[in-house]
């Protein structure tokens, strides 16, 4: 047992959790130090130097991407357009079930004071043409360097456009982009390792100073989160799957050891190649399953995008931060760039947060870890919810496109296995 939790960081961050509930409850005096305090804020830091260099990488690469979606023509148009609008809909459902449930007030964290007074300044001075303005950097590594989220986003927008335009000659280029996103994602799998020890502060910080009862507010917020994402998996993408013609429950059956490999590692990507696979069995072409599924997990993370609302709604309700309908409606469309790419990687989720919280309103960014330390809770149900959404969006993108063979998609649901065998690997 001691070297199973050696060697797994689930069980490490498990046991720090623990930890730091029974420090918090037993020694409040201790855990409220400032040392103590420094192992959750710290860590945040950590997670928070990397931001900016992953938004840009992930959202150039997914943007570049799009240049395989032209080849298939309307494929990659219709996916695209699905994607979009699931994925409000992913996002509107998490702001509606966060402000029907404010499970965050009550909590009496105190916000960052000169945060919100430096805050509050900038909104009083801006005007909506101002704000625009600041948007767009005066310089592309002053944005960097900034860690301006919004004037970076700008960037690598632009950048992933102008990458897509250049075709096959702009494919090294994009290559280079893959690769320093992987090994940014790398440093966050380093940053990780010290998990255990911003959990355990986080954790004995928030118990210590404002007492058992918190854990009332994280765990209504864990619970909040479950059924949100059980809502949009059996109530949104139920129908999209009865409208195409099958069950989402007999699908979830059908995908069930991709879901139990999913559930174990926390993170999508370790399901993709046997998920394209067994989409293929159901019946898809090959050519849809080898666009939606690529596209959908940098496009279509539905887990992700219900996480990000709810957990900014969560911290804004215990930091006493007011967001009016505006600045939630910004939180939509933030989301909607911030999510890219996010569904690879254990954690990814967190750092997404991250910069969304940093553009709504640097006041919120502390009370990141108050999250992190439930956060592991919630990756799980992350990944699981994207796995299903890309798989129910390759079908129906098959079906619209109608090459779905229908027969095949009964026959292979009705036995919950691939009764037919899967399509051999690649090589």
């Amino acid at each position: 047992m001691s070297i199973l939790l050696y060697r797994t960081l689930y069980l490490q961050v498990l046991f720090a959790i623990a930890l730091g509930v029974l420090a918090g409850w037993l020694v409040p005096h201790l855990a409220t130090s400032d040392w103590i305090k420094a192992l959750g804020d710290g860590f945040v830091r950590l997670i928070r130097m990397a931001i900016a260099p992953i938004i840009f990488c992930t959202v150039v690469s997914g943007i570049a991407h799009i240049q395989d979606a032209r080849k298939v023509g309307r494929v990659g148009v219709k996916a695209l357009l699905y994607f979009e609008v699931v994925s409000s809909l992913a996002l509107a459902i998490g702001l509606a079930v966060g402000n029907l449930f404010p499970v965050g007030h009550g909590l009496a964290v105190k916000a960052d004071a000169a945060a919100v007074a430096d805050y509050a300044r900038q909104a009083a001075a801006q005007k909506s043409v101002d704000f625009v303005l600041n948007i767009i950097p005066e310089s592309v590594v002053g944005a960097f360097a900034k860690g301006d989220i919004l004037q970076v986003l700008l960037f690598a927008v632009l950048f992933g456009f102008s990458l897509m335009a250049l075709g096959k000659r702009g494919e090294k280029l994009r290559d280079i982009i893959d690769e320093a996103s992987q090994a940014i994602f790398g440093v966050i799998g380093i940053v990780m390792k010290a998990a255990p020890l911003g959990a355990f502060g986080a954790m004995a910080y928030t118990i210590g100073r404002y007492g058992p009862e918190a854990l009332g507010n994280l765990v209504g917020l864990i619970v909040i989160f479950y059924a949100t994402a059980a809502l949009f998996v059996f109530g949104v993408l139920g129908l999209i799957a009865h409208h195409v013609g099958f069950s989402i429950f007999r699908f979830m059956g059908y995908i069930k050891d991709e879901l139990l490999l999913v559930l174990g590692t926390s993170s999508s990507e370790s399901a993709l190649p046997q998920l394209m696979r067994k989409l293929e069995a159901l019946g898809c072409s090959k050519s849809v399953v080898g666009l939606v599924v690529p596209t959908g997990y940098s496009f279509n993370l539905d887990g992700t995008n219900i996480y990000m609302t709810l957990a900014t709604l969560f911290i804004s309700q215990a930091l006493g931060v007011h967001l009016d309908l505006e600045q939630q409606l910004i939180i939509l469309g933030l989301a909607m760039l911030t999510s890219k790419g996010a569904s690879g990687v254990t954690g990814a989720g967190f750092i997404t947060l991250a910069a969304t919280l940093a553009v709504i309103n640097p006041a919120l960014v502390p009370g990141m870890a108050i999250v992190f330390s439930i956060d592991k809770f919630m990756s799980e149900v992350r990944a699981l919810t994207n796995v299903i959404g890309n798989g129910v969006a390759t079908l129906f993108v098959s079906w619209w496109e109608g090459e779905l063979d229908r027969s095949q998609l009964r026959s292979q649901l009705q036995h919950g296995v691939c009764s037919k065998g899967l399509p051999a690997a690649p090589e």
